[in-house]
């Protein structure tokens, strides 16, 4: 039985007296095990890390830059081990994965233009012989916890910019596919990054928690569930931390009568059940304004539902693979159970799946027509290839039902109407807007960041943000006397002014 144990100071690291499970979603089996430590691995990886770090935020960032190119150069040759590792402990088929490792890899581009991104700023002449400029430090050590669904992409969102800017950077990957995220650290140590620098440590909510209490860790990225990302921003702003924390989400596509159809239903079955609907960017609910627009909406979409392929990870014809252990099978499908019963209309029902030779976790592409607001499966985030049709009588009422909804992290409308478009994305309450685009997440140097309770904190992740929220801005004000000293100087008692 494999065996997945810490990686910390360069070097795999055993500790933790307890175990979990790694399972292959597509055959049902276990197929590892992973250390699960606690304050004890925590302190080892803190330890190196307060070693590593001076002399890595003392490195120029141009010699920084180039472990980031090199770093990408590695990436790019293990795509095909990344991705198949990915898939045999996530489920997302091959495409996907590799999707996941690209849109990662996006963020460490961005950072290989860190000595331009890290500049501060300079204004000469402020006041009479006075000179300001300020400059961006590391914070000392940073550290991530991500979540199951993306091993590759957000670890990688969150390391990079922390690495890139001079800190050190622990990260605390899910238990539940953490084999990647080691692979990651392993190739950023062989692209040249000191020992130390990033270390992945393993565990649960024990060593969460080790790690909110930690008075050495200044600030932790965290991306999760929504009732999780409120209890990690409280206890580690409670521990003086910057913290930023991203949460669940139901996104809404938004259909006017005018949308072109044929490429609305393609953008909304990949964006519905890609990877199993496992992503906090998936767009679980269509809007369309009007009957009409439903019905015939509804016409092409139920066939295009019904020639999805389901299958294995490694089956390069399958449109989506398993979700991502049982316990989530069965909570997906209660999802269902729990729609039907609120009075949704199941017009697919993807439950009770499966496939011949395997005992894996798959659940069926879903669809429900006639769901209503006030249905506690709207209300919540399935997480799942489960997708649902709110009808809106207008455009109006389009806009205000992902408003008013708790999650606010992404929303599309589909229009050929230039105004409706900008009148939408104007007025809707969520924090990413696509206008024709099912999956909104923003290119690597803009930021990703959802709003109410996708998102607690005030620093949204990688581009511009990213640089902010891993450093600390120092501003110098300064002025070099010409030696001349004299009389009475009464200016000196009162505030000073650049005037």
């Amino acid at each position: 039985m494999r065996s997945i144990q810490h990686y910390i100071n360069g070097k795999s690291v055993s500790g933790g007296d307890r175990s979990g499970v790694v399972f292959n979603p597509s055959e049902g089996k276990q197929q590892a095990e992973v250390a699960l430590g606690g304050a004890d691995v925590l302190q080892q990886a803190v330890d190196a890390a307060n070693a590593a770090q001076p002399a890595w935020a003392a490195t120029n960032p141009q010699r920084r830059a180039r472990v980031m190119f090199r770093y990408k150069e590695l990436v790019e040759q293990h795509m095909d081990e990344l991705a198949e590792l990915l898939s045999s402990e996530h489920g997302k088929v091959i495409a996907d994965a590799k999707g996941d490792v690209q849109r990662g890899l996006e963020v460490i581009e961005f950072c290989c233009g860190i000595p331009h991104a890290q500049k501060g700023e300079y204004t000469q002449g402020a006041g009479p012989g006075i000179d300001v400029y300020s400059m961006r430090q590391p914070l000392g050590i940073g550290c991530g916890i991500t979540p199951f669904n993306f091993p590759a992409m957000i670890p990688m969102w969150m390391f990079g910019p922390a690495i890139a800017t001079g800190n050190a950077f622990i990260l605390k990957p899910s238990e539940r596919d953490p084999s990647v995220p080691v692979r990651l650290a392993e190739l950023m140590t062989e692209a040249g990054l000191p020992d130390g620098i990033l270390n992945v440590v393993h565990g649960d909510k024990e060593m969460v928690d080790a790690i909110l209490d930690h008075d050495d860790i200044k600030a932790v990225s965290f991306v999760g569930s929504s009732d999780i990302a409120q209890y990690i921003y409280s206890r580690g702003t409670a521990n003086a931390k910057r913290v930023q924390a991203f949460g669940g989400a139901k996104n809404h596509g938004i259909v006017m009568p005018d949308a072109d159809l044929d490429q609305v239903v393609n953008d909304l079955t990949g964006a519905a059940f890609g990877s199993a609907g496992e992503r906090c960017m998936a767009l679980p609910v269509v809007v369309p304004v009007g009957d009409d627009t439903a019905a015939r909406l509804r016409e092409k979409l139920v066939p295009a539902i019904e020639k999805l392929r389901v299958g294995v990870s490694t089956d390069p014809d399958a449109h989506y693979g398993p979700v991502v252990n049982e316990a989530h099978k069965q909570r997906v499908e209660n999802w269902i159970a729990k729609c039907a019963d609120e009075g949704g209309e199941l017009v697919i029902d993807g439950r009770g799946l499966e496939l011949q030779g395997t005992d894996g976790w798959f659940v069926g592409p879903t669809f429900f027509d006639h769901v209503k607001p006030e249905f506690e499966s709207y209300k919540e985030e399935i997480f799942g290839p489960v997708l649902q049709m709110v009808r809106a009588d207008t455009f109006e009422e389009a806009v205000r039902l992902p408003s008013e909804h708790q999650y606010g992290n992404g929303v599309a409308i589909f229009t050929r109407n230039g105004h409706a478009a900008r009148e939408f994305a104007h007025r809707v309450n969520v924090g990413m807007v696509g206008i024709n685009v099912p999956i909104p997440v923003p290119v690597a140097y803009h930021t990703f960041g959802g709003w109410k309770r996708s998102g607690f904190g005030d620093i949204d992740q990688h581009g511009p943000d990213g640089i902010r929220f891993w450093t600390k801005a120092k501003k110098i004000t300064q002025r070099w006397p010409d030696g001349i000293v004299g009389g009475d100087n009464k200016d000196a008692f009162v505030i000073p002014t650049m005037g």
